[in-house]
């Protein structure tokens, strides 16, 4: 039951022509706390941060540390066992992407790579747990809120085009 204050993910997932695309936007309930809708947009803005830095030939782990210096400079902390992924002609591909890498790591971008943005940042702690009834719905361990979006991006030979937002 969804109730005034909350805030939500809905994750939306198309397939056309044998392609699959992925994105997933925050939506705010009524009305919610300041702290809560500071959590929102800031995530919304990791997930920005981490976007300038995709370019042919840049590197995965520069995303990374875009998106995770930013939560960090508000105080967020961004969970390491949740990440983006590779999206084409299966749903989940590879590459597995992080959001707690360092520039200059990790994988090379090169054009024609399609992957998504989906740093899961949390107002407390990094640490989380699954549900073992379903295997599916992620908690933060210490209650705090937590936000997450997701954009699924192509590197092109001169930067980067959003596929899905």
């Amino acid at each position: 039951m969804l109730c005034e204050g909350d805030i939500i993910n809905v994750d939306c997932s198309t397939i056309f022509g044998g392609y699959y695309s992925d994105a997933s936007r925050m939506f705010i309930i009524g009305e919610t706390s300041p702290e809560k809708k500071k959590l929102v947009e800031v995530t919304r803005e990791c997930v920005m941060k981490g976007l300038e830095q995709i370019k042919p030939w840049g590197f995965l782990g520069d995303m990374g540390q875009a998106v995770n210096d930013h939560a960090k400079k508000h105080g967020y902390s961004v969970v390491r066992e949740i990440g983006g992924h590779g999206v084409g002609l299966a749903f989940h591909e590879e590459p597995w992407v992080s959001y707690v890498t360092r520039r200059g790591t990790d994988m090379l971008l090169v054009p024609g790579m399609v992957f998504t943005i989906e740093p899961m940042v949390n107002m407390g702690t990094h640490r989380i747990f699954i549900d073992s009834d379903n295997d599916w719905t992620v908690y933060t361990e210490d209650g705090q809120p937590s936000a997450q979006w997701e954009i699924q991006v192509l590197v092109t030979p001169d930067g980067h085009e959003v596929l899905a937002y």
